[in-house]
């Protein structure tokens, strides 16, 4: 079972990362696109090789692909298909799946990769911002870390 104290650590230690709170929230805004691909059991190590070709924080890469979980993936799939499929210029039908294996999602492929790369592209923007805006206000608080981050930001990169 996953300890509440466990994950509040977690957290704290991707808040107070060593980096400039843009590098970790664009490192989040990528794994939280990958998120919302269909290509299910391949979001992590999707979202770990974009880090390494693109330089990004490989921790919160990873923390933003497992944004989509379970309990949202066949509601984001439904949303992604008639959104993929109102954007083709196709009248959406109905969309059943009998389990989430490629096999069921063939002949839908267009319409999902479509749909949810759209919505994907917005959540990571708002992932972004959010991410963003926690890592600020939660430096805030310390005056070490507030004074690093208010220097990165004056600097645009990070500190050596």
């Amino acid at each position: 079972m996953i300890s509440l104290d466990k994950l509040k650590l977690q957290f704290k230690k991707i808040l107070s990362l060593d980096a400039h709170p843009g590098h970790i929230s664009a490192g989040f805004a990528v794994g939280v696109f990958v998120s919302f691909t269909p290509f299910f059991g391949l979001h992590t190590p999707m979202a770990i090789a974009l880090a390494f070709i693109f330089r990004l924080n490989k921790v919160t890469c990873i923390t933003g692909a497992w944004v989509n979980t379970p309990l949202t993936i066949v509601p984001v799939l439904a949303a992604s298909y008639k959104l993929g499929e109102i954007m083709l210029g196709n009248k959406p039908g109905s969309f059943h799946v009998k389990n989430l294996e490629w096999s069921s999602l063939k002949g839908y492929a267009s319409a999902i990769i479509l749909g949810s790369s759209v919505i994907g592209f917005f959540a990571a923007i708002t992932g972004y911002a959010l991410c963003y805006w926690l890592i600020c206000a939660f430096r805030k608080n310390d005056p070490a870390l507030n004074e690093i981050t208010h220097e990165m930001e004056v600097v645009g990169e990070e500190l050596e």
